[in-house]
């Protein structure tokens, strides 16, 4: 395949297209190509550069199985939703948001709607102040311009230190350092049985299960229960509960159901009540996440078989 004929499989085919690149000299002719679209992501470490940008369009219910990165990567929802998966649990990545996975950290990726994402991957010496566990971050509007732009730019490896693209780049880590902490991830706890009820919650949450009732299944005092639940998922039960059933409106938001209901149903006393602790967790209240993410409608089906299978 010629050089030419390599750039238009690149740029124009669909997400997978790069799978064809092994059975050629893929180090050797990345630099002549200019900007990454549509690049696997299994190949990824396979592009020359501290710092590196792609991007990538996915359809609905595309999922990249499990896999890791020798440098750290910070995954951009432009528009579109989608789950982010560990070993120690699950984010949900909002329209606009980043999530960010850690160098070395094996993870998968199921798209709910489709989806249109920048992809940044950073080799871990660039700066230390970066941070070491998997979250979704806050993207401010700064950060949101500078990834656009690098859908433009050059390698990292073709400019020189100073250049253009180094500034944006180095810019962008600064604000990745800066940038919130989203409360948006269900961590799982390690004892099995205390992970199987989460999972049972996570599933159908009522406003009705108290603490109370979770120790009587599990056979555990009230005072062992609260110490392990923290210890194990670092967060209060009750914040637990809150999170869960925010996650698991979202797929009950996007097949039509009313507000008001919704909210009744999992508990809150109005409907404003449940917009300012949806607004609170995601970042934008339910009628904007609605607007942003694209045909919502087909996530419902494949959120609740994600939200059932958080087993890891």
């Amino acid at each position: 395949m010629s050089l030419p004929s390599l750039s238009r499989c690149l740029l124009r085919q669909p997400v997978d297209a790069a799978a064809t690149l092994p059975a050629l000299s893929f180090r050797s002719t990345i630099c002549e190509i200019g900007p990454m679209r549509n690049v696997q992501a299994t190949l990824a470490d396979q592009l020359p550069g501290r710092i590196v940008a792609t991007s990538n369009e996915y359809p609905s219910h595309h999922r990249i199985a499990r896999h890791k990165h020798r440098r750290s990567q910070l995954l951009y929802a432009a528009h579109g939703i989608m789950v982010v998966g560990t070993e120690t649990g699950r984010w949900i990545v909002p329209p606009e948001r980043a999530a960010w996975v850690p160098s070395g950290m094996a993870h998968d990726v199921h798209v709910l709607a489709q989806i249109s994402t920048r992809s940044i991957y950073i080799e871990p010496e660039v700066s230390a102040a970066l941070p070491r566990d998997c979250r979704v971050i806050g993207v401010s509007p700064l950060m949101r311009q500078l990834l656009l732009e690098t859908l433009d730019l050059p390698l990292q490896s073709e400019s020189g230190s100073g250049s253009r693209p180094d500034l944006i780049y180095s810019l962008i880590v600064h604000e990745i350092e800066r940038a919130p902490v989203l409360p948006l991830d269900i961590p799982f706890p390690a004892d099995p049985r205390l992970a199987k009820r989460c999972r049972a919650y996570l599933a159908h949450p009522s406003p009705h299960d108290s603490i109370d009732d979770w120790c009587a299944d599990l056979a555990m005092s009230r005072r062992t229960f609260t110490r392990r639940f923290r210890a194990e998922t670092g967060t209060s039960f009750a914040q637990w509960c809150r999170q869960a059933a925010i996650f698991a409106a979202l797929p009950r938001l996007a097949a039509g159901e009313a507000i008001t209901a919704l909210a009744l149903d999992l508990g809150y006393e109005s409907a404003s009540a449940f917009t300012t602790m949806f607004k609170r967790l995601i970042g934008m209240p339910p009628s904007r996440y609605l607007a942003v993410s694209n045909p919502m409608r087909e996530v419902a089906v494949p959120m609740r078989a994600t939200m059932r299978g958080l087993d890891g």
